[in-house]
């Protein structure tokens, strides 16, 4: 699996694809929240807080995440060496794993810099240091269990197509799908339909309070996901 994931996360780095998704999340993150005169500026909205990052950062990994997992099978399948990479002495988990792994770390270095915000919003806090920890923490906590089920979502896409355009819509839409299909639907189904969307655990942990059933849901949408994947490559 390291082997994997090593191959991986070097490819990553050996095109554009790492430097311009972690270039464009910090650019469009860093523009809405600090150079834009809207609603999502922090420096006008009059008190020192987070809440349009942790907004606006699910939207993104809607379209950068994608952009990160749809070579992952797509390229592979596409040259042929997914079969070469068959007869290593690998099993389809550890391959699984190791492309979920490499993409899952590359988000988290995009993630990163944007500790800078944090340190930021403290400062600009009256009288300073004062910013909810805990609820800034469990976002953190949040975007990362949101972004290891898009690199699922996505991954399963890649092995669809040979086409990385394909795999790359397909991801979008099912994780668009996860993240607000179910809130557009609540009004007419009910609002209980909410809890089968990511949004709705996302929102939970972004309180700052842990509960183990979010914990639980977004850990069975990644390791479900990640299942078919590995199903999907005996094909």
């Amino acid at each position: 699996m390291y082997a994997i994931l090593k191959k991986e996360f070097n490819s990553f780095f050996a095109s554009p694809i790492a430097y311009l998704v972690i270039g464009v999340f910090l650019l469009v993150n860093g523009l809405f929240l600090w150079v834009f005169k809207d609603n999502f500026n922090i420096l006008n909205a009059g008190f020192a807080d987070l809440s349009s990052f942790f907004y606006l950062a699910p939207w993104l990994f809607l379209f950068l995440i994608p952009a990160i997992t749809m070579k992952s099978f797509a390229d592979e399948l596409n040259s042929g060496t997914i079969e070469i990479l068959k007869t290593k002495p690998v099993t389809d988990w550890q391959i699984v794993l190791g492309k979920f792994a490499a993409s899952l770390l590359l988000v988290c270095i995009a993630l990163l810099p944007t500790l800078t915000y944090v340190y930021t919003v403290y400062l600009l806090g009256n009288p300073i240091g004062n910013l909810d920890i805990g609820s800034t923490i469990g976002s953190y906590l949040g975007l990362l269990f949101l972004a290891a089920t898009y690199t699922a979502v996505g991954l399963f896409t890649s092995t669809l197509s040979k086409n990385q355009i394909v795999a790359f819509i397909l991801s979008i839409f099912i994780t668009f799908i996860l993240f607000y299909g179910f809130d557009a639907v609540s009004d007419t189904l009910g609002n209980s339909i909410q809890q089968f969307g990511i949004n709705e655990h996302f929102k939970s942990i972004s309180r700052g309070v842990v509960d183990t059933r979010d914990v639980i849901y977004f850990l069975s949408v990644t390791i479900f996901f990640l299942f078919i994947t590995k199903q999907q490559l005996k094909k």
